[in-house]
């Protein structure tokens, strides 16, 4: 059996057991015309494969989680078009998860398996009818659209899952409000009052990007109130199911490094990984910390990843 990384795409039909027993042929009819019409050429055209279907369920397999993403959205905007066709209580809105993990995969029928699959279903679980949900694994490696957005679905504990998942939707970018008018001068010996407002302080975001030895890029984002409330540290490594940060590489170990505050300083960590971490240029030994600060280089396996403030 072979094990890759993968980006995995699980869809279902919200609804779909009250619209089969309102009229099984009609449905079955539109279900069949939905993935021949909407699946197979967004699929094909983002270089995917259907891994296969079971009832209103499909499952799809992709070489990036860029791609992946990609095509959900194709699929979601002709699902758009497509049920502009039917009546309101005939349209098909289906639920798509996407996640970036381990699979394994038959020999005999290139069937995958594995947590990778099963977080992806159960994220999919999470989508909105008509929505993407996406895991963290993947929102981190993923630059939308300027017409889309990732919108913070916070952390949830899936049935038959360890750890919590930390969810993102896909979403239409709110535009900007436009800017009030400024307020006209005070005339001449007006009495100007103080504006006593008190201004909240903008929550800091680090910022971890980079590329490998062959130039693909590689990245993710923390906020320093989320290190804040995990004092063991978040883990950087190369499986999904088991690290806060997925770098996909196979430079990278499963559980590589993790990153942690130390009063107020940012450290890093190796977990004894294969093919090392380095701090600037600073080779670190397992279980010996060392600080990072703006502008640091930080190099996971053959990732070298910059720091900054955003």
């Amino acid at each position: 059996m072979e094990r890759r990384l993968a980006a995995i795409v699980h869809a279902d039909i919200a609804g779909f057991t009250r619209m089969m027993e309102g009229s099984e042929t009609r449905t079955f009819r539109h279900l069949k015309a939905a993935q021949i019409e909407v699946w197979r050429p967004a699929i094909d055209a983002a270089k995917g494969r259907i891994v296969g279907t079971a009832g209103d369920a499909m499952l799809a397999e992709f070489g990036s989680a860029v791609t992946a993403v990609s095509a959900a959205l194709d699929i979601q905007e002709r699902m758009a078009r497509f049920n502009e066709t039917l009546d309101p209580e005939q349209r098909m809105n289906f639920r798509i998860g996407v996640h970036l993990g381990e699979v394994i995969v038959d020999d005999e029928d290139q069937n995958i398996f594995g947590d990778g699959v099963n977080l992806a279903a159960r994220i999919q679980a999470l989508a909105e009818p008509g929505g993407i949900a996406v895991s963290r694994a993947v929102r981190d490696l993923v630059e939308l659209r300027i017409e889309y957005a990732f919108v913070d679905g916070g952390e949830h504990k899936p049935k038959n899952v360890s750890r919590s998942v930390q969810i993102f939707h896909v979403r239409p970018a709110a535009k900007e409000p436009v800017a009030p008018p400024a307020p006209a001068a005070p005339p001449p010996g007006a009495t100007v009052m103080a504006n006593t407002t008190t201004r909240m302080v903008p929550q800091i975001t680090l910022r971890f990007e980079g590329v490998d030895s062959t130039n693909n890029k590689h990245g993710f984002e923390v906020t320093l109130e989320k290190l804040m409330s995990r004092p063991e540290g978040m883990v950087i490594g190369r499986a999904a199911d088991q690290c806060d940060f997925v770098l996909a590489h196979p430079t990278v170990s499963r559980k590589h490094a993790k990153l942690m505050l130390s009063g107020e300083a940012l450290q890093v960590e190796d977990l004894g990984s294969t093919n090392g971490t380095k701090a600037g240029e600073q080779l670190l030994r397992p279980g010996q910390p060392a600080a990072l600060h703006a502008g640091d280089k930080l190099r996971v396996g053959d990732i070298e990843l910059q720091m900054k403030h955003l």
